[in-house]
């Protein structure tokens, strides 16, 4: 395992100006840390790793790769581009391991962290490891957002997200799971019973609809509410799954691991405006999954799913278009239908706690560096910039701890 990882460090060109580091949404210091790699210094390199990003392990795992740092590798112009998130992943799974903090005394202020998706579980790291008295409050059993009951286990080992609870743990953080913060414990409760500051991390729970006839029949279901148990779904032999993201390739292979014989996923585009990565589409390719391109649905009923075929053209201005074909409605027969079309935040804290201005479906609308319009309450992650990758949340994230830190620190 060490051995490879010496041999794609010595790969590397160590790049003064590395395109990696600069499409590396969280600025990972990359030819750093590939020139520690080199000399054995791994402990060191696991280290910078986890001070400037917490959750490297994880988006070593689930980051867009190509998009990001392979993507942008120059050893990929002429030849095979340096996969530093093998690296990352090898070492940063092993600091983990045997990562112990030292007992950090809690001296200063209360701070909630409302969710533990990726957000929240960086900020309540860096809080902790500041002094702060971090409670974070999972609807759910156990933490871990949309890492846990979002991404499929083959995507990302859930061991990973249990070494972060205990890790958390560790640094002193409470946590409170199946609790929902909004109908009875308020944002007033949290600010009465001590907490200086209040973070929110939800996400975005709720799906969003296609907005046809069909949507609440019996066979139709929501990927995030799928993914999310599928064990508890009886599918059929014959899935189609409406949608062309990430999303979309991890419910349509779910379904094949559980039993579904045929899965086909219905987009009214092509591959290249597919929003799931390259990665993710070849695998779902191997693994079986059908593809039926320029269908668009219409209707979802007993049978399966009514389409119309569509066609991209180009308008006088040179725009790209997206049309529905006359007369080519179709029935695509199947036992279940899977919508996979992203998804917006739930309102329990907007509904039930005055003062909250949102944008759009529901997001929650923050100044540059977290702040809601309520004083004292922070948000970021996707119930702020809908569905982003984990990375992104994480960068930002940073930033907010950063400022619920100067928060704390000038309301003395």
């Amino acid at each position: 395992m060490f051995d490879n990882l010496n041999n794609e460090a010595n790969r590397c060109l160590l790049c003064k100006r590395a395109r990696c580091v600069q499409k590396c949404p969280i600025d990972t210091p990359i030819p750093e840390i590939i020139k520690l790699i080199r000399e054995d210094r791994l402990q060191e390199a696991g280290e910078i790793m986890f001070d400037n990003n917490p959750l490297s392990a994880l988006c070593a795992v689930v980051c867009p790769h190509e998009n990001q740092c392979k993507g942008n590798c120059i050893k990929g112009i002429k030849g095979e581009p340096i996969d530093f998130y093998k690296m990352e992943e090898i070492i940063s799974n092993e600091y983990l391991n045997n990562l112990e903090f030292e007992p950090i005394e809690q001296n200063k202020d209360r701070i909630a962290i409302v969710g533990s998706g990726p957000a929240g579980m960086a900020i309540a790291v860096i809080l902790a490891r500041r002094g702060y008295k971090v409670t974070m409050f999972e609807a759910n059993e156990k933490i871990g957002g949309v890492l846990r009951y979002g991404i499929p286990e083959f995507r990302l080992p859930k061991d990973i997200l249990d070494k972060f609870h205990d890790l958390l743990i560790n640094l002193g953080v409470k946590i409170r799971p199946n609790t929902l913060i909004g109908p009875v414990i308020t944002i007033d409760k949290l600010f009465d019973d001590g907490y200086k500051a209040i973070f929110i991390g939800t996400g975005v729970w709720n799906p969003k609809t296609l907005n046809i006839k069909g949507e609440s029949l019996g066979n139709a279901h929501y990927a995030i509410d799928y993914l999310k148990s599928p064990s508890v779904y009886s599918l059929g032999e014959k899935v189609v799954v409406i949608g062309a993201g990430n999303t979309a390739m991890d419910s349509a292979r779910t379904a094949k691991r559980n039993g579904a014989k045929d899965v086909s996923i219905i987009y009214r585009r092509d591959f290249d405006s597919m929003t799931a990565t390259k990665h993710e589409i070849e695998e779902a390719k191997d693994e079986g999954v059908n593809f039926e391109l320029f269908k668009t649905p219409v209707e979802i009923v007993d049978e399966g799913l009514i389409y119309k075929e569509t066609k991209i053209i180009i308008d006088d201005q040179g725009n790209e278009r997206l049309i529905e074909l006359e007369n080519t409605e179709g029935l695509f027969k199947c036992d279940s239908v899977i919508i996979a079309i992203s998804q917006t935040p739930k309102n329990n804290i907007t509904v039930n706690n005055k003062g909250f201005k949102t944008i759009g479906a529901g997001l929650l609308a923050v100044g540059e560096t977290g702040e809601t319009s309520r004083n004292g309450v922070f948000a970021s992650g996707d119930v702020v910039t809908g569905a982003k990758t984990v990375v992104e949340a994480v960068a930002h994230a940073k930033e907010v701890a950063e400022s619920i830190d100067q928060y704390c620190s000038e309301n003395k």
